[in-house]
Order: C-alpha cells, then sequence, then structure tokens
C-alpha cells in the first residue's frame, strides 16, 4: 500500500483514538473519582497505549516524508530509532494488549456481562462509546499490521517485556483491593484466594500466546520466514 494513503489511515486513527478517550474522560462516573482513577481499568491504558502508539506511527511517517531524499547521517539515525521504537510499541503492547482486552471483555460479557461491565455503566457509556473501546481495537491494529511491517525483538526480549507488563498491571489491581478492600473487577469478588492465582497466572499465559500471534501472523504476511 502506498505511503500516503497509510498516512491518512494512521492519522485518522489516531484521532478516533483522541475522540474516544476526551469522551471517555468528560464522563462523570463514580469510578473516575476513586483511587487509581481511569488508570485502574485495563480499557483506559489500552486505549492511552493506542493512542501513543499511533502518534509514534504519523510521527514515523511524517519524520520519512521530510527526510526523503535527504542524505543527513544524523537524521536517518534518528528515523531508524523512531521506526525501532513503533516496531517494539507493536509488538510487546499494542497488538498483545489491545487483542486481549478486546477478547476477554467480549468473552466475559457474552458469559455474565455484570461480571466485566454491569449493566448500570449503560448509564454513563453510550453503545458507540464502548465499541469504540472494546471492538474497533482490533481491527485497527491488524489493518497497522496489514500495512506496516514490524521488526520484532528476539523472542525472549519480547515475552519478558510482555511479562513485565502483564504482572506489573496485576501488582497495580491487587495493590488497589489492598488500599481501597474493593477489586477493580467484579468477577474477581467472585474468586477464592487460590483460583484468583490461578486465573492470574492464566492471564499472564494467555497475554503471552497473544504476542505469539502477533509475531507468527507478521511473519505470516510479510513473508518473513522464507
Amino acid at each position: 500500500m502506498a505511503l500516503v494513503p497509510c498516512q491518512v489511515l494512521r492519522a485518522a486513527i489516531l484521532l478516533s483514538y483522541c475522540s474516544i478517550l476526551c469522551n471517555y474522560k468528560a464522563i462523570d462516573m463514580p469510578a473516575h473519582q476513586t483511587y487509581g482513577g481511569s488508570w485502574k481499568f485495563l480499557t483506559f491504558i489500552d486505549l492511552v497505549i493506542q493512542a501513543v502508539f499511533f502518534g509514534i506511527c504519523v510521527l514515523t511517517d511524517l519524520s520519512s516524508l521530510l527526510t526523503r531524499g535527504n542524505d543527513s547521517q544524523e537524521q536517518q539515525r534518528q528515523l531508524k530509532k523512531l521506526i525501532s521504537l513503533r516496531d517494539w510499541m507493536m509488538a510487546v503492547l499494542a497488538f498483545p494488549v489491545g487483542v486481549f482486552v478486546v477478547t476477554m471483555f467480549w468473552s466475559i460479557y457474552i458469559y455474565d456481562r455484570e461480571l466485566v461491565y454491569p449493566k448500570l455503566l449503560d448509564n454513563f457509556i453510550p453503545a458507540w462509546l464502548n465499541h469504540g473501546m472494546h471492538t474497533t481495537v482490533l481491527p485497527f491494529v491488524l489493518i497497522e499490521m496489514r500495512t506496516t511491517h514490524h521488526q520484532y525483538p528476539s523472542r525472549s526480549c519480547g515475552l519478558a517485556a510482555v511479562c513485565t507488563f502483564a504482572v506489573g498491571y496485576i501488582l497495580w489491581v491487587c495493590w488497589i483491593h489492598h488500599v481501597t478492600g474493593v477489586w477493580v473487577y467484579p468477577l474477581l469478588e467472585h474468586l477464592s484466594p487460590g483460583v484468583k492465582i490461578i486465573f492470574f497466572a492464566a492471564v499472564t499465559i494467555i497475554i503471552n500466546v497473544f504476542y505469539l500471534v502477533g509475531e507468527v501472523l507478521n511473519n505470516y504476511i510479510w513473508d518473513t520466514q522464507k
């Protein structure tokens, strides 16, 4: 796909995430006023990750256009750093976390929405915003993977980074419960301590699997295995 259409596409996706974030933050929900605010929800963290990632993509596209035909080694070096950061974010955060949020949310929602997205939230969050947070993330990240080849880090480094993120968020959720006495997600209220440990371990494994899926899919699309 040509560079200019990709630029326009990424810019449009970035603007959509900015709109979603602004509309979400404008909602006056009681949960936003409690300890941790919006940052206790993985959905919000993922939205920020996606917005930052596509912001870097747009910045990379602009830098590539500005340095085209320029023989400055310093500018080329800075562009390579930007591309490396873009690829790392795609591999470690944007794809695995985005796919995890979409699949886990809708799987639990279909089973029993009260465990993850109580019906009460319909009074605060319109349907289009819910889909903006929990649905469009997947096609957006797949479009990015299809339009641009991303260089993945070594598998050990990539998995270590994903595990660090997963464990860090789990510890954050546990800390919030320690401070407030309330679990971020209603689902956790119904699990015994032993089952919680198994659940957290399973979540960490799943997000690592999504990292591997992203790596395989990237290689398949761009035929880097040959």
